[in-house]
């Protein structure tokens, strides 16, 4: 039931990822959204705006793909490298669908970003499982 529940999980998160990477960007120019609102701030206090906002864009991007990395990794029982796989080719078919909508852009950063956030979220399911390993393996048996 916990693995069902972790795959609907897994497919609202897809479908919820779709809708922001696909859907159309109403705004004119690159530099528009949520991420141009930070982005101006910072300009505000003497960075410049376009290396801010590109640094906010590519965090985001890896923040969009650490839930990937986390529920592939539980709701598959996938590996690391699988799973850091599986973003990349999450993350290709993103920025090659892209590359055929008119008001988005296909970019390398963004598919090295996303699959940064897919290793991410692969990692600290890992780093969970073997602590919990280890734990477990400390714990005095009772004879």
């Amino acid at each position: 039931m916990r693995i069902l529940l972790l795959r609907i999980v897994f497919a609202a998160y897809l479908v919820a990822v779709g809708f922001a990477v696909w859907a159309p960007n109403p705004a004119d120019g690159a530099y528009a959204g949520v991420l141009a609102m930070p982005a101006r701030w910072l300009a505000s206090l003497g960075l410049p705006f376009e290396p801010s906002y590109a640094v906010l864009e590519f965090t985001a991007n890896i923040a969009m793909f650490v839930p990937f990395g986390v529920l592939a990794m539980t709701a598959f029982r996938m590996r690391v490298w699988s799973t850091t796989l599986a973003g990349l080719a999450t993350s290709a078919l993103i920025e090659g669908v892209q590359l055929f909508l008119p008001t988005r852009y296909s970019t390398v950063s963004d598919l090295v970003a996303n699959t940064a956030g897919a290793l991410v979220g692969a990692l600290l399911v890992a780093a969970v499982r073997r602590s919990r390993t280890r734990r477990s393996q400390q714990l005095p048996s009772v004879a």
